[in-house]
C-alpha cells in the first residue's frame, strides 16, 4: 500500500477560524482561540496520522499590514507557508470580500499547488448569501476548489480532509506516527497562559505580553512549571498582577486547569511578571522568543 505525506498550510485574515479548523483536524487544542485579532503569533504545526497518510497542518498568523517588528516577523511565518506547502488552504468567512494584503492574494491566485478555498462560518448565513459568496470567490480565485464549512460546528470538515488526502503526494512519513506537533511542551505552556491573558485583559495589554517558561520539571505524578510573563512597561505589570494579585491568580487557575487536561497530569504553576522594555521592537528579543528567524 502506498503512503502519502505532505504539508497543508492554512492562511487567511485574522479571526476567520484558522485555529479552530486546525484543532478540528488534529483533535487537540494546539492553537489558542479567542475572539481577538492576532491571537496566533507563530506558525504552529499539527500532525494528523492515518495508516497510509500523514498530514502536517500549519496554522499561521492572520494576515495584517505590520505596524511593528513583531508583526513583521508574524508575516514572515505566513510567507514561509507559501514556500513549503503541498496544498494551500485559503480560509475566508461569510461576508468577507478580500485579503488584507494584495501581494499575498496574488500568490494565492497564481499558486502552482492545489488551493482549497474554505468559506467558513456558514452557520451564520442563509442559502442566498452562501450562493452569492461562492460565486464571488469562484470569480476572484478561479484556481481554487471551494468548500463551504463551519469549523466550529465541524460541518464539511471531514470532506475537506478526504480531499486533502487525495491531493497529497506519495511520500514516507516526515515525523513519527505518534507525533502530534513539532513544538515542545514549554511552547504550549506559554500559549495557554497567553490565551488566558487575551481572554481576561483589555486593550493593549494582551498584545504587549510574551510568556517564557523558565522551568518545566516532570515527575511521575506532577509537572512543576515556572513561567515569566513579560510586559513592556511598569504600568502594564501592575495591571497584569491586579489588586492584591487577584488578576494574575485568575489567569493562573485557568491556565493550570487547561494544562492539566492537555498533559493529563497534575500541574503546579508558578508565574512571575517582569518588565522587558519594548521587546516587540527588539530583534534580539524577538529571536529569543522564537519569532524573528531571519539571520
Amino acid at each position: 500500500m502506498s503512503h502519502k505525506a505532505g504539508f497543508v498550510n492554512i492562511i487567511g485574515n485574522p479571526n476567520v477560524g484558522k485555529s479552530t479548523l486546525m484543532n478540528a483536524f488534529v483533535g487537540e487544542r494546539l492553537s489558542i482561540i479567542t475572539s481577538k485579532a492576532q491571537t496566533t503569533r507563530h506558525r504552529i504545526l499539527g500532525i494528523v496520522n492515518g495508516d497510509d497518510f500523514q498530514i502536517m497542518f500549519s496554522d499561521t498568523p492572520g494576515i495584517i499590514k505590520p505596524a511593528y517588528e513583531l508583526q513583521n516577523s508574524m508575516m514572515d511565518f505566513v510567507k514561509s507557508a507559501f514556500e513549503d506547502a503541498d496544498v494551500l488552504i485559503y480560509m475566508v468567512e461569510i461576508g468577507e470580500k478580500e485579503l488584507k494584503d494584495e501581494a499575498f492574494f496574488n500568490k494565492i491566485v497564481h499558486s502552482k499547488i492545489p488551493v482549497l478555498l474554505l468559506l467558513n462560518k456558514i452557520d451564520k448565513s442563509n442559502q442566498e448569501q452562501l450562493e452569492e459568496q461562492i460565486a464571488l470567490w469562484k470569480e476572484k480565485v478561479p484556481n481554487a476548489e471551494i468548500f463551504p464549512i463551519s469549523a466550529l460546528e465541524n460541518f464539511n470538515v471531514s470532506e475537506v480532509l478526504n480531499r486533502i488526502i487525495e491531493l497529497l503526494p506519495e511520500s514516507p512519513a516526515y515525523y513519527p506516527k505518534d507525533a502530534l506537533t513539532d513544538k515542545p511542551e514549554r511552547f504550549f505552556v506559554n500559549e495557554s497562559i497567553r490565551e488566558k491573558i487575551l481572554l481576561n485583559y483589555e486593550k493593549e495589554i494582551p498584545y504587549a505580553v510574551e510568556i517564557e517558561t523558565e522551568e518545566f520539571i516532570e515527575d511521575e505524578k506532577i509537572i512543576r512549571i515556572k513561567a515569566v510573563i513579560m510586559v513592556e512597561r511598569n504600568s502594564q505589570k501592575g495591571i497584569i498582577i491586579g489588586h492584591k494579585g487577584s488578576a494574575i491568580k485568575k489567569v493562573g487557575i485557568q491556565a493550570r486547569q487547561d494544562l492539566e487536561k492537555f498533559f493529563d497530569k497534575q500541574v503546579h504553576l508558578e508565574m512571575f511578571v517582569k518588565v522587558n522594555k519594548d521587546w516587540r521592537s527588539s530583534d534580539y528579543q524577538l529571536k529569543r522568543f522564537g519569532y524573528n528567524q531571519k539571520s
